[in-house]
């Protein structure tokens, strides 16, 4: 390699101007207070949830019921210490102790951490029998599927609802920046974004689910499936005296059971409810409730096709077939 030492020599000025942009903008970085969630450490702890939820589709194989204690047990003693170590220092953050390390407070924080840890781990097998009727929902709603073990080693949809409803608990537990970083991945990796705060209910599907978007305050009833490009989102913000959004609010819309909404559809607003067993087409844009047993679809457009070497547009309907054309 080439290197100009002239030129090289001059980085540490580039250093000294790095280090004075942490000092003019403090609220970009971290420096000189208590550590927050390590993001890896999460990751890496959602990884085993996923493994204690789903074993012997991942990480280890040869597992039977005669050794499985062993496995599983040594992933929840794992799990126990580092989660507790990453809740308590989200929750010191939250508390906004982030500058006292004393060790008092740290032992007061860890103790909390540890509770809200082991109410988190002792739901874990209500959580695995919830997850194995999400599988079953995907069997059941995609003819493409060969078998159970096909969705729980292939499908996004199946990946992105685990790691949301394992971040749905500790949402619940009250527990700050974790659940997120957790969806966040799971966003990352799979194109579905789900907040924690959603209320999902049982049977969910997402199928294909790229671009998918469920908002925090979203409420989904159960054997409810969702195509890909659904957002189920918020019509609007409002702001307060001050200009300052209003949090807290109901913002996302209600989906009863048994609906299914196809593809790119929009619906949006916390006083929008879609009643059970409706069906809410593509590329539709919903900003209003509408009773149970509703099919809401947009008419159909009028294309046009230019034929190869003509300039002339052709309507859709004088290209189809004798016989062919609608009504």
């Amino acid at each position: 390699m080439a290197t100009d030492f002239q030129i090289k020599e001059r980085l540490p000025e580039i250093t000294a101007k790095m280090v004075e942009a942490y000092r003019d903008n403090p609220a970009t970085n971290h420096l000189g207070h208590c550590p927050l969630p390590n993001y890896d450490a999460v990751t890496e702890a959602t990884e085993w949830m996923k493994e204690i939820l789903f074993p012997g589709y991942r990480h280890r194989d040869g597992l039977h019921l005669g050794n499985i204690g062993y496995y599983v047990g040594d992933l929840v003693d794992k799990l126990h210490d580092v989660l507790t170590q990453q809740i308590s220092r989200a929750l010191r953050h939250e508390a906004n102790h982030a500058t006292e390390c004393d060790p008092i407070r740290l032992a007061d924080f860890e103790a909390l951490g540890q509770a809200k840890t082991v109410a988190f781990l002792n739901q874990l097998p209500e959580l695995s029998r919830l997850l194995a009727m999400d599988v079953q929902a995907a069997y059941d709603g995609d003819p493409a599927c060969k078998s159970l073990d096909e969705v729980i080693l292939c499908y996004p949809g199946l990946e992105t609802v685990t790691v949301y409803r394992l971040a749905h608990l500790l949402h619940q537990l009250d527990v700050p920046l974790i659940p997120r970083m957790m969806t966040e991945w799971a966003h990352s990796r799979t194109g579905i974004d789900i907040h924690p705060g959603a209320k999902i209910g049982a049977h969910f599907f997402i199928d294909h689910g790229t671009g998918v978007v469920i908002g925090e305050t979203c409420e989904i009833g159960s054997h409810v499936k969702l195509y890909q490009g659904v957002t189920l989102g918020a019509l609007s913000f409002a702001k307060d005296a001050h200009g300052r959004l209003v949090r807290g609010t109901k913002r996302h819309p209600t989906i009863e059971d048994r609906v299914v909404i196809y593809a790119n559809a929009t619906v949006l607003g916390g006083r929008t409810i879609v009643g059970h067993d409706s069906v809410i087409g593509s590329s539709v844009w919903l900003t209003r409730s509408v009773p149970p047993h509703t099919t809401v679809t947009l008419e159909r457009p009028n294309l046009c096709m230019r034929a190869e070497n003509c300039d002339e547009l052709v309507p859709e309907k004088s290209l189809a077939p004798e016989g062919d054309s609608e009504g």
